[in-house]
């Protein structure tokens, strides 16, 4: 059993500066890198920080790689909701990355098996994911992992639960416009990665981060395989750190 290396900082935008300093690191000593990237609202300090970081010429993006964790399933990717969307809004669209050095799981596949197939062939042609970036969803979720009797390996088709679409409803319309299943990388996939950050924020991920880190490995709390992994960084904002 492991215990992940804990920084915390004072607010959500001191935590984007201090994983931001991991990703300018990385960057700087590796130009072409292969980074796991997330979507949500967790990471948009991060994100801006990175585009301000390339824009004052500390990091450069024209060799990086990234691939997302995951993709609602029947988004397209101009789909305001859809996280290939996210990305190009959020980052890449300000970065120097390529646009074909960006992967996002196909919302739109036909054939699920070959896509993820080819999606976990295409990480590890690059080599394999350097760093990979994780929120933490209320019940433990790491990309769209939910909560089961099983850690799924491979990137996989997941039924989205009701907590889970509960706390995406505030990017859509109303419930009934939130997907109820997503393509997701697997534990095995999210774990392969050489180094895991995870940044956490909110007074209301305080009891799920203490169960993750610091209680029992279970698949009913999926994040809580990451204390096997022999590299993990979490920042968390005071509130989030609440109950360690």
């Amino acid at each position: 059993m492991l215990y992940p290396k804990i920084l915390i900082a004072a607010n959500p935008e001191e935590c984007a500066k201090l994983a931001a300093n991991h990703f300018e690191e990385l960057i700087c000593s590796k130009p072409a890198c292969v980074l796991g990237l997330a979507t949500g609202s967790t990471p948009i300090p991060l994100y801006q920080e990175l585009i301000a970081r390339e824009k004052a010429g500390k990091i450069d993006f024209s060799r990086v790689r990234s691939a997302n964790l995951d993709e609602y399933k029947g988004l397209t990717g101009d789909h305001p909701q859809s996280y290939r969307f996210f990305m190009q809004d959020n980052l890449f669209n300000h970065i120097g990355i390529k646009p074909e050095n960006t992967i996002v799981p196909d919302g739109l596949a036909t054939d699920v098996e070959a896509m993820a197939k080819a999606y976990e062939a295409q990480i590890e042609a690059w080599g394999g994911v350097d760093l990979q970036l994780l929120g933490l969803g209320h019940d433990g979720h790491i990309g769209f992992n939910e909560p089961e009797d099983v850690f799924p390996v491979h990137t996989h088709e997941v039924e989205l639960t009701a907590m889970t679409r509960e706390a995406n409803k505030r990017f859509f319309g109303s419930l009934e416009e939130v997907p109820t299943a997503a393509y997701t990388m697997g534990v095995g996939t999210v774990m392969a990665a050489r180094s895991i950050l995870m940044i956490v924020t909110g007074a209301d991920k305080a009891q799920i981060v203490k169960d993750s880190f610091f209680g029992p490995v279970t698949p009913q709390v999926p994040a809580s395989i990451l204390q096997f992994h022999p590299d993990v960084t979490v920042i968390l904002d005071e509130a989030a750190a609440s109950k360690l």
